[in-house]
């Protein structure tokens, strides 16, 4: 794991780092789930093939989720507490910029509801769901700022992005750059 940026709004803390989201030890780290919380592959069958199948057990007895929705199961065997199931859009099925704004925005305020203080997000949507990786960055981090800014009674001290390839990365440090 490298911390690639860290910037600071209202005393509280946006970082992004590049690797693996399974080993990050926070409250929760974000799953990019489907709706039915089927855990195959990417970060979904990543978290749950070290996680443990506990995970994959309370996301059966959730059931379904809409796109744009999260939810909320234990970490089982992950260094984490809870993990965050969001669902984000498919590329292809329509309003997909809004699906994910609705995806990162749900997780964040489960997350606070909760009383979290930390939170590791991968790049929702932008692997096997096909959701363009500049577009994605723009609109994780935009919703990440906009959150910590407009809720400053948030239990949130840090969000934290953990990316995986050099493509998303770059994507993710442009966007991290025109934070002031």
């Amino acid at each position: 794991m490298r911390i690639i940026s860290e910037k600071d709004i209202d005393g509280r803390t946006i970082r992004l780092v590049q690797g693996d989201i399974t080993e990050r030890k926070v409250d929760a780290v974000v799953n990019a789930a489907n709706s039915y919380l089927q855990h195959g592959g990417g970060v979904a069958g990543a978290l749950v093939k070290k996680g443990g199948q506990s995970i994959q057990d309370e996301s059966n007895r959730i059931g379904f989720v809409p796109v744009g929705h999260a939810a909320l199961t234990g970490a089982g065997k992950l260094p984490a507490k809870f993990v965050i199931h969001a669902v984000g859009p498919r590329m292809g099925e329509g309003d997909e910029e809004n699906k994910l704004s609705n995806a990162i925005k749900n997780s964040l305020m489960l997350a606070d509801s909760k009383g979290f203080k930390s939170i590791s997000i991968p790049a929702i949507s932008s692997g096997i769901f096909g959701f363009p990786k500049d577009r994605c960055a723009n609109i994780l981090v935009s919703e990440a700022k906009h959150y910590l800014k407009s809720k400053p009674q948030s239990s949130l001290r840090e969000i934290e992005f953990c990316v995986f390839d050099d493509e998303t990365v770059r994507y993710f440090t442009q966007e991290f750059e025109k934070i002031g």
